[in-house]
């Protein structure tokens, strides 16, 4: 901004508007610019231009706990001799309940074993499944036969390799499969609640299980659940006192709420459940279920100058300034408003330097 001649600052009008939550004080200055004095109130408060980072937070309350509960419903024939216990972690190759006495082991994936496997040649994403986990517990399977549609072939490489396995665990070493002789669960999840009783029917509702992960579950109003990403990082406040960090994980892609038909029971905007899981499974060791705080952190600028909201001036003509203690007004550009600070910028301006703040 050029000063135009012989410039007279007069000061015309405090006024003190709302910016960001905030007040700023309104100058009238003809020609401002760069080294421009105002008659600067004789006692006056100051602040100290800061580096720091800022970030654009919104904190909402969730629930810690191991997620949603599935219901595991057994299969093929025989009846229920042996269950687990609430709280014990399935295990890859383990088994997880027993049927006629005999062990029913856990496997790892997305496809039951919906057939019998006995015959070499048959393919299938089953048989898939049955290859990736015999080779994830460290068994020989041969020569892999796989295509992108069909799946693994059941090769007699891989049924040596099952019979070995079968042997190994306590089963009758067969080198056949049958449904029910082995349940494929998504991972390592954790038995949430027993439904049946020993001597039910195999194929009832044996137990739910849960995610093996304590996460936060966090409503997020529909409107704004673009603004957080997977991956983005979150601060957890815990009933103790301490915050953990923690990175979200899901999106949920349910609206709840929010429809006509639950006009007469809504409560609040529709909303849509995030994932948040803690950094360290340690900082929620001793917690099995709690009501949260989490803080997301949606945006940040590193290292940039900032001052109090308190400390602008924001000048008739358009922009802003501050003032130094002398009456000097520095021209200045601002950025992200967070946290009662303003990120400014302009010639001139440094960090350390003192300036004038109505607050």
């Amino acid at each position: 901004m050029a000063r135009r001649g012989r410039a007279a600052v007069v000061l015309s009008a405090v006024l003190v508007v709302g910016v960001a939550g905030a007040g700023a004080v309104v100058w009238s200055d003809r020609h401002p610019g760069e080294g421009t004095r105002a008659t600067a109130p004789a006692r006056v408060r100051t602040t100290t231009v800061t580096r720091t980072d800022l970030s654009d937070s919104r904190t909402l309350p969730g629930t810690l706990g191991f997620g949603s509960a599935h219901v595991l419903k057994g299969t093929g024939q025989g009846v229920v001799t042996a269950l687990p216990k609430p709280g014990v972690h399935a295990v890859r190759g383990q088994a997880l309940y027993r049927v006629d006495d005999r062990p029913v082991p856990v496997l790892f994936g997305t496809t039951p074993f919906f057939r019998p496997l006995s015959k070499t040649g048959v393919r299938g994403h089953d048989v898939g499944v049955l290859g990736d986990n015999l080779r994830a517990l460290g068994y020989d399977t041969g020569p892999v036969g796989t295509s992108r549609d069909d799946g693994e072939e059941f090769t007699p490489s891989l049924a040596a390799a099952l019979k070995r396995w079968q042997h190994d665990t306590g089963q009758d070493a067969t080198g056949t499969l049958a449904p029910g002789r082995a349940v494929v669960l998504p991972g390592a999840v954790r038995v949430d609640a027993v439904q049946a009783q020993v001597g039910d029917p195999a194929d009832a509702a044996l137990l739910t299980y849960t995610s093996a992960a304590k996460s936060v579950t966090v409503p997020v109003e529909a409107t704004d659940v673009g603004t957080i990403k997977v991956g983005d990082q979150a601060q957890i406040a815990l009933p103790d006192g301490r915050n953990v960090r923690g990175t979200v994980k899901a999106l949920g892609r349910t609206v709840q709420g929010g429809g006509a038909q639950d006009a007469a029971a809504q409560t609040g905007p529709a909303t849509v459940d995030v994932s948040v899981v803690p950094n360290r499974a340690a900082d929620v060791s001793a917690l099995d279920a709690a009501a949260v705080q989490v803080r997301f952190d949606t945006t940040t600028r590193k290292a940039v100058l900032a001052v109090p909201v308190s400390a602008l001036l924001a000048l008739r003509e358009g922009g802003y300034a501050l003032q130094h203690p002398d009456g000097t007004l520095v021209a200045v550009r601002t950025g992200m408003f967070a946290g009662g600070l303003v990120e400014v910028s302009g010639k001139g301006l440094a960090e350390g330097s003192k300036v004038v703040t109505a607050s």
